[in-house]
């Protein structure tokens, strides 16, 4: 895989922008000339992998079929692991714009298949004329919804890693994921993947419990940007782990973790992050 000078991440596509995970917002993201695209993956009860990082319908974003917002009572009992694929894409998850995210525009969309997406992204960058395009998957899992929200972690691993093979472009992808078990299926596939262990502030341990947890050594430790210093920065290098914060989305972050040394970080809002960029010295 060889990696751009700087690897911006659009979060969900371009979540400040445009309706989380949908093709709009990755549409956007690479019009807008981010390297990857960050995205996160469910499974429906059919066994379809689906873009998306909730587990149920979100009461902030989503609508039914009928088009009435999905409230917050209803959301527990609309569970993506207890319906088909047709029955998930008849709501509407793009028409309600999120409350955090002002700049948001709002367009009628679903939650498209990981094979639909990869196979537009595709198309999109060769229209773009795009040098090749990466992919940021992370998988949604815990060990508390294994067969409820989502099947064991080695069965969904699996259907991930299958629909990456199948469009052809797993030299291309990272796999990211809190829950280890999954990024230990991955490692154990052979799958040309690169592996990612996302840290959160209330994660145990510190990176070499983490990492002795997980295994192995990662391609990419990323944690919330504001765990990094210059000492984990560090503990990395001399670890040979690349280092990918998330998700950065004000400018002011975005300009000091750049002079602390990162070469890649995951943001809401690409557009600003490539004005950051082009200030700093890189070529956007």
């Amino acid at each position: 895989m060889n990696k751009p000078e700087f690897d911006l991440q659009g979060h969900r596509g371009a979540r400040g922008l445009r309706p989380e995970n949908s093709i709009p917002a990755f549409e956007l993201a690479l019009s807008l000339g981010v390297t990857t695209l960050e995205l996160d993956v469910v499974i429906s009860c059919d066994r379809k992998v689906v873009v998306s990082h909730d587990l149920h319908f979100s009461s902030h974003i989503c609508c039914r079929p009928d088009g009435q917002p999905v409230t917050a009572d209803e959301a527990v009992d609309l569970r993506l692991f207890d319906m088909t694929y047709e029955e998930i894409r008849a709501f509407d998850c793009g028409s309600r714009q999120h409350e955090d995210f002002p700049e948001q525009i709002t367009t009628n969309t679903h939650k498209p298949l990981l094979t639909d997406m990869l196979m537009f992204a595709e198309a999109k960058a060769a229209e773009l004329g795009r040098r090749p395009l990466y992919y940021n998957i992370e998988t949604k899992s815990t060990p508390a919804g294994d067969h409820i929200n989502h099947p064991p972690p080695d069965a969904s691993t699996d259907l991930v890693l299958d629909a990456v093979a199948r469009c052809e472009v797993s030299d291309r992808v990272i796999l990211q994921s809190f829950d280890v078990r999954t990024l230990q299926r991955t490692r154990r596939s052979g799958a040309r993947v690169r592996i990612a262990l996302l840290i959160a502030q209330n994660t145990p341990g510190d990176f070499d419990t983490q990492i002795e947890k997980l295994g192995f050594s990662p391609d990419i430790y990323s944690p919330d940007f504001r765990l990094l210093d210059r000492s984990l920065m560090v503990l990395a290098a001399t670890a040979g782990i690349e280092i990918l914060p998330w998700t950065v989305n004000i400018k002011s972050d975005m300009h000091s973790l750049i002079s602390l040394g990162v070469r890649g970080l995951i943001t809401d809002y690409p557009n600003r992050a490539i004005e950051v960029l082009r200030k700093s010295g890189f070529k956007y």
